[in-house]
């Protein structure tokens, strides 16, 4: 089965229905998993090549990913976190090859064709780029609790 699972988030309500999702999955497998935050801000993008500080969307992404990660690994998941920067799907295609993950799990948004024109849809850019296996798991805009976050 799976071994390393990475797990794309965006740091909003649609992350619930694939963090519970890959919970379950990674404790049937015994695999661990990468989650994945792909800042792509202006600040995000120009990091390296303009030698600039994280921002602080940057800073709250950072800490949301590692919050998430310490709830996986209080459940008794192995769990790491990685921000990362610059166009999301590249960035999550490129990191599932680095670290070596054998699935690719996200949440989409349930955008219909036209949506996604409008939306733009990372994962069927990631789907079309990976030659990892790729789960899409249909997020909710209002979480957990049934309310908008």
């Amino acid at each position: 089965m799976y071994k390393k699972i990475l797990m794309p988030v965006e740091n909003s309500p649609y992350d619930d229905a694939i963090v519970d999702h890959v919970r379950e999955l990674a404790r049937v497998c015994k695999a661990s998993v990468v989650l994945i935050h792909v800042a792509d801000g202006w600040a995000a993008r120009n990091i390296s090549q303009l030698k600039l500080r994280e921002s602080e969307e940057m800073k709250k992404d950072r800490e949301y990913i590692e919050k998430v990660s310490s709830t996986l690994e209080a459940d008794g998941i192995d769990a790491e976190a990685l921000l990362a920067s610059g166009d999301p799907a590249s960035e999550i295609v490129q990191a599932a090859a680095r670290e070596g993950c054998d699935l690719i799990a996200m949440s989409t948004h349930g955008h219909k064709f036209i949506g996604d024109i409008v939306h733009g849809s990372v994962s069927h850019s990631v789907r079309h780029a990976s030659t990892i296996p790729v789960l899409l798991v249909r997020g909710s805009s209002r979480g957990r609790a049934g309310q908008q976050k």
